[in-house]
């Protein structure tokens, strides 16, 4: 019986493979950081920065359930005093997508599931604010992992456009901060950032 019911299994699962739908594609698209400190020690300001890299979809024949998955060069920042922090990094999205039809034309769909970044630029950063006579030192970590939830639109089966929210699991690096408090004495304070991130992209499937 088990032998039986093992080999349905079996049977199911590879027709439900030879159904589904694998498209490979390109991606593209902003991205606005927001560097959040575990201490409020320094003024800082976010920029716009920019993803782009290959995609895959993969579509099953079941209730609109898919995956996407993407390898993205990922370039954000901040301006900290007189210093740009950059992360460049490849980033990895995996996410379970379900859409809904809305004809031939045109579906639409939520997705969420986790990043996977690996930093590949700059990890060490160094700033002066003169104006608050403040230094201050940055490092990032060479890896970290982030979580996505949104939603988009895919029209005519081929163009793809969706926002997401971009969190941060855990810290995105550390800093340490001095202010001078007179011409020989400074206080010494550190902490953590994270680095989340609304994103607009737009994608092509072949």
């Amino acid at each position: 019986m088990k032998k039986i019911l093992t080999l349905v299994v079996l049977l199911a699962t590879m027709t439900v493979a030879a159904q589904a739908q694998v498209k490979f594609g390109v991606k593209g698209g902003l991205n606005l950081t927001s560097m959040k400190l575990s201490k409020d020690v320094v003024d800082k300001s976010n920029q716009a920065g920019f993803f782009i890299g290959p995609t895959v979809k993969f579509t099953l024949p079941v209730v609109g359930l898919g995956i996407d998955a993407s390898a993205l060069y990922d370039q954000r920042s901040a301006e900290v005093g007189d210093e740009k922090i950059k992360q460049q990094s490849i980033q990895i999205p995996v996410n379970l997508r379900y859409g809904i039809g809305l004809g031939s034309t045109a579906s639409i769909y939520i997705f969420a599931g986790p990043q996977f970044g690996f930093n590949v630029g700059d990890k060490d950063f160094t700033s002066i604010d003169a104006a608050t006579n403040t230094a201050s030192s940055w490092t990032l970590k060479s890896s970290n992992l982030s979580a996505n939830v949104g939603l988009g639109l895919m029209l005519l089966n081929h163009l793809q456009v969706s926002a997401n929210y971009n969190v941060a699991i855990g810290k995105t690096g550390d800093f340490n901060v001095w202010k001078a408090t007179s011409s020989s004495i400074a206080d010494a304070i550190s902490g953590d950032t994270k680095a989340n991130s609304w994103q607009l992209s737009v994608a092509y499937f072949f």
